[in-house]
Order: C-alpha cells, then sequence, then structure tokens
C-alpha cells in the first residue's frame, strides 16, 4: 500500500484535474488513489464522474455504486440519496446504457427509503421528484410533468441548489412547450441555459441539461434556440478535448441543423462520426442513422437511404416519415401511404404528428389523392394555429398552398406558397424554400404568368443544383418537358372538363354543382380558357373547341 501523503497527492491531484475538466488526467489520479487506499464516498462520486465523462459506461455505475456503499458505511445517508438517484435516473432514461427499468426503480426505492430514514425535508427530496416527472412526460401529461418541476424549483431555491434549480427550470420550461405555451417554456429553458453556459453547474448536469434543451427545441421545431444551444454545446465539448459522454449527441443535434442549412455533406459526416462514437446510446445510435437516411435520399441515392432507415430501425428508432417519403420516391406510392397512414395513426403528440402530416400531404398528392391530402392539410394547419412556431407555420403552408394547387385554386395557392417561402427564407432552410419555390412557379403557371413561373423554377432549380438534390432536379426538368402545355391548347384536365360543360350550354352555376367546385373558381376557369384560347365569349369558346376537337 502506498504511504498515505502519495495517496493525499494522487487525491489532491485527481480533485484539481476533475475540477479543470480533464477526465483523463483525473480518472488516472483518483484511480491510484483509489488503488492505494480506500476512498471516500465524495471522491469515489469524482471518479465516476470522470468516467462517465470518459464515456466508460460499465465503470461509471459500478463506481457510484461503491460511493453508495461507502456512503452507507460512513453514515452519509444524504450522500448515498444522491448516488442511487443518479443510478436510478441514468438506469430510467437508459443514458449511458439502455434503458433498465426495474433496476431503475430499485435504486430510486433505495435512495428514498434513505430520504424517511433522514426525515427532514432536504434539497435531495427535489431531486427525487425529477423520475415522477419523466414518468408524467412518458404519459403525455405535461401539465402534471410541469407541476412537479414547479415543486422541484421551489425546493432548489429554498436551499441555493444550483443543479437542481437549472435541471427543474429546464424541465418546467419544456413541459410548457408541449402545452403549447412555447415561448413560456423557451424563457425558462433559457434562463437554465444561462446557469450552464456560465459554468455554474456540475459536468454531469451541464451536459444533461444541454443535449436535453436542443433535444427539446428541435421537437417543437424551434430551431433558432436550437442552433444557438448546440454552437455553445459546441464550444464546451471543444474544451474538454478528452471528453466522450455528449459529444456524439452534439454531433447528431450539429447534423440536423447543417442540413436544414443546406450543408449536406458536413451532415452527413457528422452523423457518421455521431454513429461511430464510443459511449453513444443506442437511441442516440439510432436519431444518427437516420439523419444519414435523410441526407442521402434527399440527394437520391436511394440504396443508401434505405440502409440507413433500416439501421435506425434496428437500434429501435420510429424511421418515419423519412422511410414513406423513400418509398415515394423509389415510385411505391402503395407502399408509402400505407407507412405514413400507419406513423400518424400511432402518433398522439400534435407536434410529432406535424411532420408526418406535411409528409402525407405530399405522398397523397403524388397519388393523386387529393380529399386526403386535404384532410392531412386541414389538421396540420390546426395545430399550426396551436403552436406559435414558424417551421410548423412554414410546413402548414406550404402544405395548404399544395393542397389549392392539386384543387386547381391556384391564387389561393399562390398566397399560401409565397408565405411558405419567406417564412422558410427566415429560418436559412435552402432547401425547403426552393421546394415552396417551385409550387409558386406552378401556381403562376397555371394563372397563365409563364414567365413568372420560369422565373420560379429556374431560382428552384439554381438551388437544387447546388444543393446536388438529384430527384428534385429531375422533377423540375419534367415540368420544363411540360412548359406548361401538358394539354391541348395549354388547358388543364380541369380547364377541358369545364370547357365540355361550357359546350353543352352549362352555366357556371350548374358546372360549380356538377363538377362540386365554387362558382369563384368555376370563373376562374373560364377566365383561363378565354385568354387560353384567344377568344372573348362562351359562344367562341365552344366553336374554338370543336374546330380543334377539344370535346
Amino acid at each position: 500500500m502506498a504511504p498515505p501523503e502519495a495517496v493525499t497527492e494522487h487525491l489532491r491531484r485527481g480533485r484539481r484535474f476533475h475540477a479543470a475538466g480533464s477526465w483523463s488526467d483525473a480518472y488516472e489520479a483518483l484511480s491510484l488513489a483509489d488503488r492505494s487506499g480506500e476512498l471516500g464516498g465524495a471522491d469515489l462520486e469524482l471518479l465516476a464522474t470522470s468516467v462517465f465523462m470518459l464515456g466508460r459506461d460499465e465503470e461509471y455505475l459500478l463506481a457510484l455504486e461503491r460511493a453508495y456503499a461507502a456512503h452507507v458505511e460512513d453514515g452519509e445517508l444524504l450522500g448515498a440519496a444522491r448516488c442511487a438517484f443518479w443510478l436510478g435516473l441514468s438506469l430510467l432514461r437508459g443514458e449511458p446504457l439502455r434503458g433498465e427499468p426495474a433496476r431503475a426503480r430499485g435504486w430510486l426505492g433505495r435512495g428514498q427509503r434513505l430520504l424517511d430514514r433522514h426525515g427532514a425535508t432536504c434539497v435531495e427530496h427535489g431531486y427525487f421528484l425529477l423520475p415522477v416527472m419523466i414518468q408524467h412526460e412518458a404519459a403525455g401529461d405535461y401539465a402534471a410533468a410541469r407541476a412537479t418541476a414547479r415543486e422541484a424549483v421551489e425546493i432548489a431555491e429554498r436551499f441555493g441548489d444550483p443543479d437542481l434549480l437549472a435541471l427543474g427550470l429546464h424541465a418546467q420550461g419544456l413541459a410548457l412547450t408541449r402545452l403549447g405555451r412555447v415561448e413560456e417554456g423557451l424563457s425558462l429553458v433559457d434562463e437554465a441555459m444561462l446557469a450552464v453556459t456560465a459554468g455554474e453547474l456540475s459536468p454531469v448536469v451541464t451536459g444533461v441539461v444541454y443535449c436535453s434543451t436542443i433535444e427539446g427545441c428541435q421537437q417543437v421545431y424551434a430551431l433558432r434556440h436550437a442552433q444557438e444551444w448546440t454552437a455553445a454545446l459546441t464550444r464546451w465539448c471543444e474544451q474538454q478535448p478528452d471528453m466522450v459522454a455528449f459529444t456524439g449527441r452534439c454531433l447528431v443535434h450539429r447534423a440536423e441543423i447543417m442540413q436544414l442549412h443546406g450543408a449536406w455533406q458536413e451532415a452527413l459526416e457528422e452523423s457518421q462520426r455521431a454513429a461511430e462514437r464510443r459511449g453513444m446510446s443506442r437511441a442516440g445510435v439510432a436519431q444518427a442513422f437516420y439523419r444519414q437516411g435523410e441526407v442521402h435520399r434527399l440527394r437520391g441515392d436511394l440504396d443508401a437511404a434505405e440502409d440507413a432507415y433500416r439501421n435506425a430501425s434496428r437500434q429501435g428508432w420510429e424511421p418515419q416519415p423519412g422511410l414513406a417519403l423513400l418509398r415515394q420516391a423509389q415510385g411505391n406510392g402503395v407502399a408509402a401511404s400505407a407507412s405514413v397512414r400507419r406513423a400518424i395513426a400511432e402518433t398522439s403528440d400534435p407536434l410529432r404528428r406535424a411532420g408526418l402530416l406535411a409528409a402525407s400531404v405530399e405522398i397523397q398528392l403524388a397519388a393523386g389523392d387529393v380529399p386526403s391530402a386535404r384532410s392531412a392539410g386541414d389538421e396540420l394547419a390546426e395545430i399550426a394555429a396551436g403552436y406559435d412556431i414558424d417551421m410548423v407555420s412554414s410546413l402548414a403552408e406550404q402544405a395548404g398552398g399544395a393542397v389549392a394547387l392539386a384543387e386547381e385554386d391556384a391564387e389561393a395557392a399562390l398566397l399560401s406558397l409565397r408565405r411558405a417561402w419567406q417564412l422558410w427564407e427566415e429560418l436559412e432552410a435552402p432547401y425547403e424554400a426552393a421546394r415552396a419555390r417551385e409550387l409558386v412557379g406552378l401556381a403562376c403557371r397555371a394563372l397563365g404568368d409563364e414567365d413568372a413561373a420560369t422565373l420560379e423554377l429556374e431560382a428552384a432549380r439554381e438551388v437544387f443544383d447546388a444543393l446536388g438534390a438529384a430527384l428534385d432536379v429531375a422533377r423540375l426538368e419534367q415540368h420544363d418537358r411540360g412548359g406548361g402545355q401538358g394539354e391541348a391548347h395549354g388547358l388543364t384536365a380541369r380547364e377541358l372538363q369545364v370547357l365540355r360543360l361550357v359546350a353543352a350550354g352549362a352555366t357556371n352555376k350548374a358546372i360549380a354543382a356538377d363538377l362540386v367546385l365554387s362558382e369563384r373558381t368555376v370563373d376562374r376557369h373560364v377566365s383561363n380558357i378565354f385568354r387560353k384560347l384567344g377568344v372573348s365569349s362562351r359562344a367562341a369558346a365552344t366553336a374554338y373547341a370543336y374546330e380543334q376537337s377539344l370535346l
């Protein structure tokens, strides 16, 4: 056994390295101290933190178990309860290991019993409210989750515990966002993040709040918040070059933001690094594979996308709506429609449904099922009205515009699509903005403004070319080949229907009733027919149609 002075020096160095975030050095020094003499519970907690930050999952749990035992032996009931809490929380949430709820409940039960023995209210009681809050979240009871988090915040403020205060504020804020009170919730989340970025919290809590905040912001489409905090997380990770914990999730978050901003190759590389990162949970690896699938699909590499989505599914991640959109790209509309319908039926959370509904509109329109697309678009619009979130509004406006265009109400489509394009521009989302602009071009073409249509479609194509969106470029080439003349004399299928009824002597009101359209829509169709055929009356349009065998 090493002399006491050597053990003391190892401990001193280990504590100093731990405080500096030098995790490898801290682990080495504390391990030397541990081998040279029996460590107390507090120093075993430092060892546990060091191995956690290095991504050594099993060692982390073993070190915490030893710290728990040491605290119990020394009569430090609250220290033992803290260790039991972190053991239970880690096993409950599946971080760093996969979720083990029975074992988690066992440790949380042990900790609660220690608190009962202690008697008086203490800050540890606040920590043990957090697993209760997590259970409420899992059940979708966000009101109860918020109330529990508020109780934890009150205890944190009473005892002046910055870790618990940040965790409670953060959890309360995320619960509010899921209740539709997005701005109010994000304000609390940002307040918690101030303590994080100021370095006021312990290392594990810092990483937990960082990652959970970014994931929560992405779930409610608060992309600007997610981007800002991801940049801060990146800086924090870079300050600790030997840290493994949290760095993989950071890469996944960065990849999603890179994809949105059009940096597809960088997003692919980041997600590939994340999937290979030591210490990543199954959920993190699955999200990394899903992100790879999204980039491959957008670039037209459908086989690679298929592999990535399958890998995400193997890790327990639902690869929707990406897989359904892949099936559509592969020409299997039946499978695409079935997949997205099934995913929507299994999803109750409104914001999670939003992305699925947007994909459903695209898939149903491609299949020619306009009523189903309309139904999905209407629900998406209702969700957007309940949440003041730019990205959800963008999705809803674009879906509504696409449906209106399919229903041949190009004027209404144009209003929605221009709003969608503007919102995507503000979000700095070039691909989504180009998709909206493509639809704007088609709406202009339907209104007979071929010059505007050409300008819009050319602008969209420039973006698709720059991004490497091969399938989108091919789709635009089909538009170019159509050139607005897909039907005889430039008339659409609907306009031919209207012309035939005009030639039969039907009034606009009668035509509207026959085709289940508004009279205003029929008025517009008749005007378009006159303009395209170069005539000024119903009689002249009828005569022209007979002469050109359009009837």
